[in-house]
């Protein structure tokens, strides 16, 4: 398999028209060299209906099956399948941040391990969340950011970049939902390991 300088990877349900629109966003936005692995469950998915038209993507796709199920195994399997510099967990329905990956890569390149998508920042908003789910959201990450010494505003979110040289320094121990995300971030900070925060938008959806 030939080096890229990422990887994209998408844990998918039966989301093959959505992943399509997503590729092609990608094409017309993103000017990194990638490769996108679709993280599916089970043999039946309906993304290989459109197996024919993922082979015309100007970049590589991969079909990667979890080996176990959940999105969290999933995304495991994902993060550990290619040979990229980093790699990018990017949701199957998420057409506000195509345009910040470039820029997620970039900050890479200025040596940082972790680059978090924040909703929390400067530039970053989060639109139409149950008022009860964004007051946890936001408690949360407050209180990681005030009350230990992970230089993160926006702790929970799952969209994130990870380099190879933090998941080849680490064993990522979380079974279930999107946990591997936080314990990644608490791993990296750990080890001293710099992190960067760039501006994400989030909008409730279906």
């Amino acid at each position: 398999m030939q080096k890229v300088p990422l990887e994209i990877v998408i844990p998918i349900y039966n989301e093959g028209e959505k992943v399509l629109k997503l590729l092609n966003e990608f094409e017309k936005i993103v000017n990194t060299k990638i490769r996108v692995l679709l993280c599916y469950d089970l043999d039946d998915d309906n993304v290989f209906n459109y197996e024919n038209h993922l082979k015309k993507c100007s970049f590589e796709v991969i079909l990667v099956k979890n080996p176990l199920s959940g999105p969290c195994e999933a995304i495991k399997h994902g993060l550990n399948f290619g040979n990229s510099d980093c790699v990018i967990v990017f949701p199957a329905d998420d057409f506000l941040n195509i345009n910040i990956i470039d820029k997620m890569y970039s900050a890479f390149k200025n040596n940082n391990d972790i680059v978090v998508a924040s909703r929390f920042i400067e530039g970053g908003s989060m639109k139409g969340c149950p008022l009860i789910k964004s007051i946890l959201v936001r408690v949360a990450s407050s209180t990681l950011y005030f009350f230990s010494s992970i230089p993160a505003r926006d702790a929970s979110n799952g969209f994130r970049l990870f380099s190879r040289k933090l998941l080849n320094t680490v064993r990522i121990e979380s079974k279930v939902g999107f946990a591997y995300s936080l314990e990644l971030l608490a791993k990296c900070n750990r080890l001293k390991f710099k992190i960067a925060e760039i501006p994400a938008q989030w909008e409730e959806r279906s």
